[in-house]
This record gives C-alpha cells, sequence and structure tokens, in this order.
C-alpha cells in the first residue's frame, strides 16, 4: 500500500515521539521544555504558539498511550488502545495549506495544545493504517537490545530493525562473525 505524505509524516512523529522515552531502550529525551520545543521544530508541529508548562507531562502521557498502541499483542487491542486515545481528543478537521504544503487535513481543534495536536493527527494516521489491515507494520526493533518502534514502509513488510545502519548493521556483523567462528 503507498502512503501519502501526510501519514507518512504523522506516523514517523509518533514514531519519533515514542523512540523519546526511555521505555523504547534509550534515555529520557523529552526531559524539558527545550526538547519539546526541538521535536515540535524537527517534525514541523504547526499550530504550536508557546509550550508551557502542561505540555511536557501531557506529551509524556501521550507517549506512553502512543507506545501501548504499538506494542498491543494483536489488532484488537490497539484498536480499543487507539480508540481510548482519541476518545479523550477534541478533533476538528479542516482543510490548510501552510509552510509551501499542499492542501492537507489536519485534525486538532483550533488553539489545541501540543498534545492534543499531536493525539489527534498522529492518532487518526494510525487509525488509518489499522483501518487498511496494515496494523503489523508497527514494529518493534528485532534487535535484542533495543526496544526502538519503527514503522516498516518497505512494500513486502520485510523490515526488522529500527534502522538498518546501527541495529541492523549491528546483527548482521554479529551473524557474520558466529558463522566465520563455526
Amino acid at each position: 500500500m503507498p502512503f501519502g505524505h501526510d501519514m507518512v509524516h504523522s506516523l514517523s512523529t509518533v514514531v519519533d515521539l515514542i523512540n523519546t522515552s526511555p521505555t523504547a531502550g534509550g534515555e529520557e529525551c523529552l526531559s524539558d521544555l527545550g526538547q519539546l520545543g526541538e521535536l515540535v521544530e524537527r517534525w514541523q508541529v504547526s499550530g504550536v504558539d508557546e509550550l508551557g508548562s502542561g505540555d511536557l507531562a501531557q506529551v509524556r502521557a501521550l507517549r506512553d498511550a502512543f507506545h501501548r498502541v504499538f506494542t498491543a499483542p494483536d489488532q484488537a487491542a490497539a484498536v480499543i488502545r487507539l480508540n481510548t486515545l482519541l476518545g479523550e481528543t477534541r478533533m476538528t478537521p479542516r482543510l490548510t495549506e501552510h509552510d509551501g504544503h499542499p492542501v492537507h487535513v489536519h485534525y486538532f481543534a483550533p488553539g489545541a495544545s501540543v498534545a492534543e495536536h499531536l493525539a489527534a493527527d498522529c492518532g487518526i494516521a494510525l487509525a488509518h493504517l489499522l483501518v487498511e489491515g496494515e496494523w503489523e507494520r508497527l514494529r518493534t526493533c528485532a534487535a535484542p537490545d533495543c526496544d526502538r518502534v519503527f514503522f516498516d514502509e518497505s512494500r513486502n513488510r520485510s523490515r526488522v530493525y529500527c534502522d538498518s545502519r546501527t541495529c541492523g548493521n549491528r546483527m548482521h556483523v554479529a551473524a557474520y562473525r558466529a558463522r566465520r567462528r563455526a
């Protein structure tokens, strides 16, 4: 299934958000408003004016909810978890074009917090993925010491590592060395 630019952007955003968590095999990468601001800027989250003191805690809670969707044991559980998340989000779908991007749909309500914005746009992208029967594209890295999540965009759904240059290369080198020793 070919994925549109907006959907890939939202799915990449949610993957990056989840991977800022220590539960994704690393250190806390959303420890202050500065790091949250960097994430907002990196993913060009529009409609976010100023980040406030409550935004960090809200986005962290949202990050955990998205992680539960990615790590659901099956599609039915993922649907329940995503419906819960979406049910807590104010949404106002509207067409918009900004920053040189063509007309696309934003789902967040005007004046929404950064957490609501991310919940709406990323949640809808995940919902479309589930509706299209593509839930298995939400993955956790197969490297034994990595818990990062990713979205498999490959045509044949064959990607198993979060990053082929790090985890993938490391695992291939380890397999090669094991074969050489045998």
